[in-house]
């Protein structure tokens, strides 16, 4: 039997599963597949164009949290013009009112207003990626802090030596090729702003890189796309290095891959606590599910752990940018309406597969009948051969698991019933140590068969049903047995429980507001160009608090003529063709040039850095989309 949780284990370490919520039905089913808290977008100012929520949604949501005393954070993460800067207040209000968490936060301009006394997580688009950075923002009252996808173990554990924030780290999904918030490429060239939420993902784009001397060195490929994120290997170590929520990136995912991979994380995680004492789990109750996870089944462009463990080779996901799924075997026979596939798995009816054709390009196809290794697809490709190589990217039998009910959480309790002076009484304490006693005034029978009383008095008690608990343990102190009728004892048990879900929502340990620090580090630098995304008054008047002497308005504003960095990645090409300069000593870190088109980037190397920037110019005529905040609507 399982003890009950320690609440108050104050030297132990809380690491918090953070799953993605498009719409609260979402953020509820992440919840039951086990995740400790989930981030959504509220109606506006969500750095996820499409990925909007009303206010009512979110209390929803958070009212089923609050419950496994999982939490909910809301992205208020664009920047903001000054004429949107009070109907953020406002909506910062109503979320705080409807039982959010915490917000998640980019715009500093933020903080001169009147907030609620709501948790404040800084975004990854803050740009979060050294000690100072992130020391900074945790004295200016910041309680968590995500950090920069390209971090390192080693560099993570620098930062948690200088600051004592949560540090929040994305473990598994799509990678941005760019430092998050220093990407300009889709304002540049279609006014939609990445840091207000309407990014055009340039970066999945086909593109032909040539050396200075105009030598093709790659033709036609995807050369800014990265593969995704897949920390799985990597749990422990980013616990170690004071990582404590790990993120799984996919706002505008769908749900399988929501249930699928939160379901994976948790089982992880979950190992690395039974392993490791100083860790425990960041809210209650355990999920069970129908269904084995396994993240190569949904959605992704081939898995890289990226920079954890440093800079390495097969990052990117140059071939596509599509989902071309898991190799399954090589086409051997060719019929009129039909294939076989020479393949150690099974397929099914409705399984999506794909491959290369002659071009490169990924060719996909549905399969109507399975008839073991002999497909017959809806139609039959023309660019099909022998000796292709096949991937399956549908998994029919998988899917369907998922989109049944496919897990239940539930919190575990000690049930302990006993007598009174003029009857009995039931008393419930939850893992959390929340406790509720339900009296029943019942006249006193004595049992005729002991045993099956006793027995049916115990069955009754842990049938829980469809409720969010389970019968961890039943104890009876009696003085006798008794003879309870099966309806009252079901009655007790119902009060009980509905009395102890309110009692756990009300004990939800919500986070306060961090506190300023009294003398608070100075931001790390005295100057900001348009990279420090100052898009209004009240975000000047932040960093001008707090030591910047000169700082440049956001790229939006448009104010930026010429060639500029549109984007600052670690990615680097050269490093990706072998003309590194560090790794071949006769190579010099002259620029290159990508091409898409009529389109022409520049391509720059820090090598001191480790840094490829992406220089360009924005096109004429292009200005900010206006369509992508829209006003808070309230309740």
């Amino acid at each position: 039997m399982k003890p009950l949780r320690d609440f108050h284990a104050k030297s132990m370490t809380e690491l918090e599963l953070l799953a993605p919520a498009k719409n609260a039905d979402f953020g509820i089913e992440a919840i039951k597949h086990g995740a400790d808290a989930v981030y959504i977008g509220g109606p506006a100012f969500g750095a996820r164009y499409g990925a909007g929520n009303d206010v009512s949604e979110i209390k929803r949501l958070c009212d089923f949290a609050h419950r496994f005393h999982a939490k909910v954070f809301v992205a208020l993460n664009t920047i903001l013009r000054d004429d949107e800067l009070e109907d953020s207040r406002q909506l910062a209000w109503q979320l705080y009112e409807a039982g959010a968490d915490a917000l998640i936060i980019q715009d500093m301009g933020l903080l001169e207003l009147d907030l609620p006394p709501i948790q404040l997580h800084a975004s990854t688009q803050t740009d979060n990626r050294n000690p100072d950075k992130v020391k900074f923002l945790e004295d200016v009252g910041f309680s968590q802090v995500v950090l920069a996808r390209e971090l390192s173990l080693d560099e993570i554990a620098a930062i948690r030596a200088k600051s004592s924030a949560t540090l929040e780290y994305f473990v598994h999904g799509a990678l941005c090729v760019a430092f998050s918030g220093q990407c300009f490429i889709s304002h540049a060239h279609t006014g939609r702003s990445a840091n207000r939420g309407e990014c055009s993902q340039a970066c999945r784009l086909p593109y032909t890189l040539t050396d200075e001397k105009g030598k093709v060195i790659a033709e036609d490929q995807h050369l800014l796309s990265m593969k995704d994120n897949n920390q799985s290997e990597n749990v422990l170590a980013l616990a170690q290095a004071g990582v404590s929520s790990f993120k799984i990136e996919g706002r505008l995912k769908d749900l399988s891959y929501v249930k699928n991979i939160t379901a994976h994380y948790r089982k992880l995680l979950d190992e690395v606590i039974a392993r490791h004492p100083e860790f425990c789990r960041a809210s209650s109750g355990h999920s069970t599910y129908t269904f084995d996870p396994l993240p190569e089944k949904t959605y992704n462009r081939g898995f890289t752990d990226y920079f954890a463990g440093g800079r390495q080779d097969d990052i990117g996901a140059f071939d596509s940018p599509a989902f071309v799924g898991e190799p399954i075997g090589e086409v051997s026979e060719i019929g009129s309406n039909y294939f076989t596939v020479n393949a150690g798995i099974d397929f099914n009816n409705g399984d999506g597969v794909c491959f290369y054709d002659s071009h490169g390009d990924v060719v996909g196809l549905r399969i109507n009948r399975a008839e073991g290794k002999k497909l017959f697809p809806l139609e039959m490709p023309e660019a099909l051969s022998e000796g292709a190589t096949l991937f399956r990217n549908h998994d029919q039998e998988f899917e369907r698991a998922l989109e049944k009910e496919s897990a239940e959480r539930r919190v575990s309790v000690a049930v302990h019933f006993s007598e009174t002076p003029d009857g009995f009484a039931l008393t419930l304490i939850d893992e959390d140590q929340v406790t509720v006693t339900v009296n029943c005034q019942n006249g006193k029978e004595i049992a005729k068969n002991a045993e099956r009383a006793l027995g049916t008095l115990k069955e009754q008690l842990g049938k829980f049903g469809n409720s969010m608990f389970t019968a961890e343990s039943i104890k009876l102190q009696l003085t006798q047995a008794w003879f309870l009728p099966t309806a009252t004892i079901n009655a007790l048990r119902r009060e009980a429980t509905e009395q102890l879900e309110a009692a756990r929502i009300a004990a939800h340990p919500r986070p306060s507001r961090a506190s300023p620090a009294a003398n608070p580090v100075a931001y790390p630098q005295e100057e900001l160009t348009y990279l420090g995304n100052v898009f209004n008054a009240k975000a000047r008047q932040f960093y001008e608090k707090h030591g910047v002497k000169l700082i440049a308005e956001a790229y939006e504003a448009n104010q930026e003529k010429g060639m500029v960095s549109l984007m600052i990645t670690r990615h680097c090409l050269r490093y990706s063709f072998n003309l590194c300069p560090k790794e071949v000593k006769h190579l010099k870190p002259d620029p290159m040039t990508l091409i898409n088109g009529s389109e022409k980037l520049i391509l720059k190397f820090d090598c001191k850095a480790c840094e490829m920037h992406v220089i360009g110019k924005m096109k004429k005529g292009v200005k900010l989309s206006l369509g992508t905040i829209r006003p808070a609507t309230g309740d």
